[in-house]
């Protein structure tokens, strides 16, 4: 084997090396994108069933995102519940980054809502999306 091959070689062997651990060592999703993915995927596969709305609370970031990002922020969670088969669920959804889309005026509790749930977890759902709404 020639010097340029062996060159060659080890060019190739080095950048799939690279790739290899950029891939390993590259930004994981933050909680909100994780947030964002789940509200999308129960939006597109989501059945929906007749929910009603439980409370609207303000609860403090916790420690570890008011590190990196605003410190002493408060995030909006809409509380609802709902049942499936006789099963019934309560649950709440963090609206902080819908606030313009859930239109705060209408979270109101005992009134009713429409729920996605994804059929094969009931316990997951939503009562917001990004461009769906269960709220009327």
């Amino acid at each position: 084997m020639q010097w340029h091959e062996w060159a060659l070689n080890a060019a190739a062997l080095a950048v799939v090396a690279g790739a290899f651990i950029s891939r390993l060592l590259g930004r994981s999703p933050d909680a909100d994108e994780i947030e964002r993915q789940r509200r999308s995927y129960l939006n597109q596969i989501g059945r929906i069933v007749e929910g009603q709305i439980t409370d609207l609370v303000e609860v403090a970031e916790d420690t570890a995102r008011s590190k990196s990002k605003n410190a002493g922020a408060r995030r909006k969670l809409v509380c609802y519940s709902y049942s499936i088969s006789g099963v019934s669920y309560e649950t709440a959804q963090d609206i902080t980054s819908l606030e313009g889309r859930a239109g705060l005026e209408r979270i109101i509790t005992g009134l009713p809502a429409s729920v996605k749930y994804d059929p094969s977890n009931p316990s997951n759902s939503i009562l917001i999306a990004d461009d769906w709404s269960g709220l009327r």
